[in-house]
């Protein structure tokens, strides 16, 4: 190759590469993050719903943001240090956010938990958990000692993946508009529904304008007998008294 024509192939690379990164960089500067709580606001409410008695096993949590287009915007956790939650539960709690957020709509709001059921074979989603798996890229980058503070790794990035049972949530403003998901996992899964619950209550983003549930909202429903979902959005039982806290979670707000 001449030397000429080296310095254009060359020259004509960096700039693509660079162009590229420009573009990233832009499009994590402009997400929907700005419209939801902020890291320490979530860290705060994630760990006031932890407090309060959810049934499980009494864990530490992690809990998750994402914006609508599927960036995370905050990553937390309640305990002492990082490792006093289940390291797998921070991966699985971005997921849960993004599967809230990503079969959700404005009119429609769709929690992990309602999606367990119809997965299963026969249901009316059979396979979606296969179809959008998580960017390992994004989940396992980064410096273990800024996961889950301010500077997570994952934030900023999109994580993508499907969960299908108890812990995600979609998240609505005063206006009824979907701005993304909250998603926490670190307990039994019916446990961490009822903290999403709570977490999204104290955030002020529980203006759900209908659901699947028979409270017209995306609240769990535990409809299963003889392995099959009444009305094929229910969730399997937890091993602890979640079931019985489900009556005492707040209600979801109305949209202005």
């Amino acid at each position: 190759m001449k030397p000429l024509h080296s310095f254009i192939v060359l020259t004509l690379t960096a700039s693509v590469l660079m162009t590229s990164v420009l573009a990233d960089t832009a499009f994590a500067a402009d997400n929907g993050c700005k419209e939801l709580p902020s890291y320490e606001a979530l860290k705060k409410a994630l760990i006031e719903a932890r407090k309060q008695d959810n049934g499980g096993f009494n864990l530490d949590m992690w809990g998750s943001l994402v914006d609508r287009s599927g960036v995370v915007c905050a990553v937390a956790y309640t305990g002492a240090d990082a490792g006093a939650q289940w390291p797998g539960s921070r991966v699985i709690s971005a997921q849960k956010a993004n599967t809230a957020n990503a079969f959700s709509l404005t009119g429609l709001a769709l929690s992990t938990a309602n999606l367990y059921s119809a997965v299963q074979p026969g249901g009316s989603l059979f396979g979606l958990q296969e179809s959008n798996p998580v960017n390992t890229l994004v989940a396992y980058k980064g410096k273990v000692k800024h996961f889950g503070t301010s500077r997570d790794p994952m934030v900023d990035e999109r994580i993508g993946g499907v969960n299908v049972f108890g812990g995600g949530l979609a998240l609505y403003n005063s206006k009824g508009e979907l701005l993304g998901g909250l998603g926490v996992s670190g307990d039994s899964s019916c446990a961490d529904h009822n903290i999403a619950w709570r977490t999204r209550a104290s955030l002020e983003l529980d203006y759900v304008p209908g659901g699947v549930a028979p409270t017209k909202d995306d609240q769990i429903i535990f409809d299963i007998k003889d392995a099959k979902s009444a009305g094929g959005f229910g969730h399997a039982l937890c091993a602890g008294k979640e079931k019985d806290l489900v009556a005492g979670l707040p209600k979801v707000r109305t949209k202005k």
